[in-house]
């Protein structure tokens, strides 16, 4: 019996293992809404199938809830893994068709303890509820125990070994049997040995771990010790490769199970030297992947949510990494259901001083009515409004935001005013910015939000909420299939009336709330976050240019223009080109050379300024203004004046060198002049030392006074 079954086992893994390298990994994020819903639950439905129709590998928490009896749930077939737990509870089907999940790894535990959590599966007043657990491929819980209860119509799940499922033999079991009294409940096939997920012949439970040789060290696909599978598989495998396993232990590389992925540098045994890998991954979940997604920051050799504490998060060529912190780190906190706010359902009066000068939140923010009302059960006072406005210094929530309470005093949401980006790396029901039943906020006001990195839009039934619909929500969305749904808010029409528009110099992009500062782009330029009709490129205490259709002001040291003319043509920094101001520009610069005023003048100084005015000024006057010329002809003449000697020569090359790294554009001529220079220095002390000899030869040969060739020297 054992070799027919698994030779047939066998050639339906093998085929199962062809076609899923051909195909490749679909991989989808998970949620953390334990018992939490939608109240339309049409909608709850419609989000789970967007989420994981053509999922195979589920990065985070599969969670079922709150399904209505006679929905189509075929599309979680295709499900072959889950990395944290699986919820299944509060539903009203009869079958859960996971045929394919083959491992579920626990990284995140249900209550702390359980990787499948099943019960509550039933209508209470009626015969709907869950009969058959479809779950004949799973064969390995890496972490975490079981918790099946309260199922009233399921047969079958006390006839399965669990214990050859669950890895970790303490972890904690917890199955009841069924509340049916058993004459319902047909028996398991007579092939299954009495374990089976259901009565059918193909519903036998696969044993891969119990049934093994005493020499495998983890799973086997046969009772002999050349069935034994390789010690990096994991729930089963149909031969002893590393390539041969249905799921791996650590990381899937390319098909075959590793311990870890290929790392950025490899040891050279010949040069003793560590050396770039040209085949580096990344680690990413269970996965070495040679690119991280969009949404998820590249930390040394690994994809990861959110940086430690010690680290900032920076993009480079569209890359976010984290780098280690210069000064002091950005403040970033654990939002809520993550670290410290594990066990936190709500933002509340007991928790948000853990938010306090937070320039990051690493997770969720999540406002339900027992944060804002209070919670006399836990003995949690009512939140104070004002303590809300913690939040104004937070730019990041690398989770959702999920409001469905607010203070009825607040009618905006103006305390998000400087939130830039909302990274959706986890998810509610696939929404990264949810907003529900808040009858008293009238506008969003998140002045400063650009960017909505995953997941969708939803905001329903805000009856006075206006100036969503002017808003282009594809515009912040990183990807083609994120989407906005928004319905039975504020009809448009009733805010037109009311004057609840945009501003008329916000862009047809929309805005956030009323006021030129709640645009999400400008008609004409901005000047910071508000929007104007024009820049002060001609009067105003603080003039300003032009950088496309944003308002910079002038640099300090640029004299204001009196007639109408620009006083600066760029920001003027020290390290650009001086043509970009009026005048006055780069005095630090240039002011340690014209200390030099006062050098003696140098005899072929006609020469040289011909020279100067030839090679230098003249391009000079053709390219700038004509107080920026006097500028640099009082750096350059007064640095030829004063190179009479040795000594002062080296003005000249300092002032080149000034030039070659500030004024690029004039190096060329200064260099020529520095090279006329040193020739003519070189012929002077060429002179100098002709005539000493002279003098010297003379008192040698024909005894003229020394006195008489010094004076001539």
């Amino acid at each position: 019996m054992w070799p027919v079954r698994f030779l047939l086992l066998f050639c339906l893994v093998f085929t199962f293992a062809v076609l899923q390298r051909s195909s490749g990994q679909s991989v989808c994020p998970g949620t953390d809404n334990k018992l939490s819903t939608l109240s339309d639950l049409d909608q709850q439905y419609k989000t789970l199938r967007k989420f994981y129709e053509n999922c195979e590998v589920v990065m985070g928490n599969l969670e079922i809830t709150s399904i209505e009896r006679n929905r189509n749930l075929s599309f979680l077939k295709s499900i072959r893994e889950v990395t944290g737990y699986v919820l299944v509870a509060l539903n009203q089907f009869d079958y859960l068709p996971l045929e394919n999940l083959r491992i579920i790894r626990g990284t995140k535990l249900y209550e702390g303890r359980y990787s499948l959590a099943i019960f509550l599966n039933y209508r209470r007043d009626g015969y709907f509820g869950l009969r058959q657990l479809g779950l004949r491929n799973l064969t390995e819980i890496l972490n975490g125990g079981v918790y099946v209860d309260q199922n009233k119509f399921l047969c079958h799940a006390d006839t399965i070994h669990w214990q050859d499922i669950i890895k970790n033999p303490r972890s904690e079991l917890l199955v009841v049997p069924s509340n049916n009294s058993g004459n319902t409940c047909r028996r398991c096939h007579r092939s299954c040995n009495g374990r089976c997920w259901g009565p059918q012949e193909d519903q036998c439970q696969s044993l891969t771990k119990t049934v093994c040789a005493e020499q495998c060290d983890g799973r086997c696909f046969g009772p002999y010790v050349s069935n034994c599978c390789h010690r990096e598989c994991a729930g089963g495998c149909f031969g002893p490769k590393d390539t041969d396993c249905f799921a791996c232990t650590n990381f899937n590389d390319s098909g075959a199970c590793v311990t870890q992925c290929p790392q950025p540098f490899v040891y050279n045994p010949t040069t003793f030297q560590l050396e770039h890998n040209p085949n580096a991954k990344y680690t990413y979940g269970a996965f070495c992947v040679k690119k991280c997604p969009h949404n998820f920051v590249v930390d040394h050799s690994s994809c990861v949510r959110a940086c430690p504490s010690n680290k900032t998060e920076v993009e480079e060529n569209n890359i976010k990494m984290c780098i280690q912190c210069t000064e002091i780190c950005p403040k970033m906190c654990d939002g809520i259901g993550t670290g410290s706010l594990q066990s936190a359902q709500t933002v509340d009066s007991s928790n948000i001083e853990k938010f306090v000068n937070c320039t990051k939140i690493n997770g969720n923010l999540i406002f339900l009515i027992t944060g804002i009302k209070g919670d006399m059960y836990h003995g949690i006072r009512a939140l104070d409004p004002e303590r809300l406005n913690v939040f104004r210094t937070v730019r990041e929530i690398t989770g959702y935001l999920n409001i469905q309470s607010w203070p009825e005093n607040m009618t905006d949401l103006s305390v998000f005013s400087n939130l830039v980006t909302i990274g959706g790396r986890t998810l509610y029901s696939g929404i990264s910015l949810l907003i529900l039943k808040q009858r008293w906020i009238t506008s969003l006001q998140f002045q400063s939000l650009r960017e909505i990195s995953a997941g969708n839009v939803y905001m329903t039934n805000n009856s006075q909420l206006c100036f969503y619909s002017t808003v282009n929500w594809t515009s912040l969305f990183r990807t083609s299939t994120q989407k906005a749904k928004i319905k039975d808010n504020r009809d448009p029409r009733e805010c037109s009336q009311q004057r609840m528009v945009c501003d008329p110099l916000c862009s047809v992009s929309g805005c956030w709330g009323p006021g030129p500062n709640q645009c999400l782009s400008c008609k004409y330029f901005s000047r910071g976050r508000t929007c104007v009709r024009s820049c002060n490129l001609y009067n105003g205490d603080v003039r300003e240019f032009a950088n496309g259709s944003t308002c910079v002001e002038c640099d300090s040291q640029c004299e204001k223009a009196e007639d109408k003319s620009l006083t600066c043509h760029g920001p003027c920094h020290h390290h650009q080109r001086f043509s970009d101001c009026r005048s006055q520009v780069n005095r630090l610069q240039i002011r340690h050379i014209m200390d030099y005023n006062s050098a003696t003048p140098w005899t072929t100084t006609p020469y040289m300024h011909f020279v100067y005015t030839h090679l230098f000024l003249v391009p000079v006057m053709r390219q700038a203004h004509t107080d920026t010329a006097e500028a640099a002809q009082k750096l350059i003449a007064r640095t030829i004046k004063t190179a009479h000697t040795y000594k002062h020569t080296h003005i000249v090359a300092e002032s080149c060198y000034t030039v070659y790294e500030h004024y690029h554009m004039y190096f060329l001529p200064c260099l020529f002049v520095l090279s006329l220079c040193i020739v003519v220095l070189f012929v002077y002390v060429s002179c100098c030392l002709s005539v000493l000899a002279i003098c010297l030869f003379i008192d040698h040969g024909s005894g003229l006074p020394v006195y008489i060739c010094l004076f001539l020297y």
